[in-house]
């Protein structure tokens, strides 16, 4: 049976629908970066979900070829993911700005993928499909600690849903941390074309730290 990482490790994958505390350790992805409305129709957003599931099924099929990867075992390619954020806000989406949305799309790896596995992947997706890959990135990340919940319903209606992630966090000693570096995450377990809104399951991630309490002065 096909490695499935949604049901090893439901913990960073199938959360309860109600907000809870993780740490998320270091992973590698592949990776496109890009800016704009992930809702336009042909859109870079669009575009770059093709380039990511093209790199990932030649890495998932290349037992079939000749380039052997060492340590490799059959899998389900794992769910897309996005990272994303906006100039000028801080630890907020404006679900009505779109257009300036940034993004970084995401799947996961294997841990058996190396860089040198990954270039290969690359040079054999552009070589049969005939597209530039050339986008594509091998990024690792930690994300460390985090508040997450599952969001079930439209995507336009996760503001709720990140406002009890928030009060959860608040309520548990912790704070908001988004930064340069640290995202709003998602993790896209329904297909919107096959999927009624209402019912569209997406992980919703904010990064997270402990409240310093040793920073308040006492008299």
């Amino acid at each position: 049976m096909s490695f499935d990482f949604k049901k090893e490790y439901k913990e960073f994958y199938m959360p309860k629908n109600k907000p809870s505390i993780v740490e998320i350790p270091r992973m590698s992805y592949i990776a496109v970066r890009g800016i704009g409305n992930p809702n336009e129709e042909n859109g870079d957003y669009q575009n770059t979900i093709g380039l990511l599931y093209g790199v990932a099924y030649t890495i998932k099929m290349s037992y079939k070829g000749t380039h052997k990867i060492e340590g490799f075992f059959d899998y389900v390619v794992p769910p897309l993911e996005g990272f994303w954020w906006q100039d000028g806000l801080t630890g907020s989406i404006d679900y009505d700005n779109k257009d300036a949305m940034h993004f970084i799309s995401i799947i996961r790896l294997p841990d058996f993928v190396t860089k040198e596995d990954f270039k290969w992947a690359i040079e054999e997706a552009t070589k049969k499909k005939k597209q530039d890959f050339s986008r594509v990135e091998f990024l690792t990340y930690e994300e460390g600690l985090c508040v997450q919940c599952m969001h079930i319903g439209s995507y336009n209606d996760e503001p709720a849903t990140v406002n009890a992630m928030h009060e959860y966090m608040k309520e548990n000693g912790y704070e908001l941390d988004i930064t340069d570096e640290r995202y709003h995450h998602e993790i896209y377990l329904s297909d919107p074309r096959k999927c009624d809104n209402n019912k569209l399951k997406t992980v919703i991630r904010h990064p997270i730290k402990k409240i310093n309490r040793d920073s308040t002065n006492h008299f």
